[in-house]
């Protein structure tokens, strides 16, 4: 009798799992692209959230400090959060108008990782148009991701604009005028290059991005050219008032915007994935974080990183242009290259969890 009374409650456990399994195997679920679909309306909706942005913020300093090994301080002092401090509209001016040239020269140190091409040549295709989509995508990807650096320290409420979004989002209209950027820079480096091979175009391209003189020379064409793209008369770059002016800015603000330019490299090298191989953001996010992601792909947020970094250290004052590792990726070191991979990774950790919350 008790063998049987076993043999009944064992069944009934059986029974039990197989009704439960079926259950969930009945439940709806995504297909891949409306999985692809959710998650990036997801990560839009916490792009344009300040206080996603504060969060990050304080998620990335943290990693880093644990990186390099030294106890985590807070992130704002006592009266550091309404306290103002003195920036130069001219070294902002300079700063917002860099980002095209900061997109073209990752971009072209990208591709001319790949083969035998010059940056020289490289940018004779793109002011011809003779670049390719594929290479039209990733260098109007580099063009959002330093773009979106550069708003928060314009001011946080930047972000919650209709155009800080997800490159996929964009309109054809907010395309072109990244297109038109990148094709502006690439006029304007392709006077400066001289002819050499590649490793010494590109010890040329280093020289340039560590000039002041030609940050200033750079930015003032791309602010004209922009003009120009939106048949607007073009103002003077800078007024007499505007060369020595400064302006009150919310440190708070400005340090949000330094320790989030790992998050916008994630959301940038996620986004160009996932559209150039069609698998959903959580896929390569889960990837970098176990550190199963191929090496190739793990570069590729590794560049987006050295992208947004670059982009934000003229708002922070332009003689941080200057210094050793203000440099193409090609001339990193392994150690600056991981620092930025910590970034990405506790990125990559943080937008997951919230993927899984929606």
């Amino acid at each position: 009798m008790k063998t049987f009374l076993a043999s009944c409650i064992f069944a009934g456990i059986i029974f039990s799992a197989c009704v439960n399994n079926n259950s969930k195997n009945h439940e709806p679920q995504l297909n891949k692209e409306e999985k692809i679909k959710s998650e990036l309306k997801t990560i839009d909706s916490l792009l344009q959230s300040k206080d996603f942005a504060e969060t990050m913020a304080m998620e990335l300093e943290a990693a880093y400090h644990k990186g390099v090994g030294e106890p985590v301080p807070p992130f704002l002092k006592p009266g550091e959060d309404s306290l103002q401090i003195d920036k130069s509209v001219k070294e902002e001016k300079i700063a917002t108008n860099l980002a095209g040239f900061y997109a073209l020269e990752c971009g072209l140190n990208y591709l001319c990782s790949r083969d035998s091409s010059t940056p020289i040549e490289w940018i004779e295709k793109i002011i011809a148009d003779n670049a390719g989509d594929s290479v039209t995508l990733l260098l109007n990807r580099f063009a959002n991701a330093t773009w979106k650096a550069g708003q928060p320290f314009r001011g946080l409420e930047r972000i919650t604009r209709y155009n800080f979004t997800s490159a996929s989002s964009l309109t054809a209209e907010e395309i072109a005028k990244d297109l038109r950027q990148i094709k502006n820079a690439a006029i304007v480096l392709q006077k400066k290059l001289t002819a050499g091979n590649k490793d010494e175009q590109l010890a040329q391209i280093l020289s340039l991005l560590r000039d002041k003189d030609f940050a200033m020379q750079i930015a003032s064409k791309m602010d004209s050219a922009y003009y120009v793209g939106e048949n607007k008369s073009i103002p003077p770059f800078l007024s007499a008032e505007e060369m020595t002016a400064v302006k009150k800015k919310s440190f708070k603000e400005e340090k949000i915007a330094t320790n989030l330019a790992g998050f916008l490299a994630t959301e940038c090298a996620t986004n160009y994935l996932a559209t150039i191989k069609n698998e959903a953001p959580s896929f390569f996010l889960q990837a970098l974080v176990d550190n199963s992601l191929p090496a190739g792909e793990k570069y590729i947020y590794a560049r987006f990183a050295n992208a947004t970094w670059k982009a934000g250290q003229p708002f922070r004052g332009l003689d941080r242009i200057i210094r050793e590792t203000f440099t193409p990726f090609n001339f990193l070191t392994e150690a600056d290259i991981e620092k930025d991979l910590v970034q990405v990774r506790a990125a990559a950790k943080k937008l997951l969890e919230e993927l899984k919350q929606n």
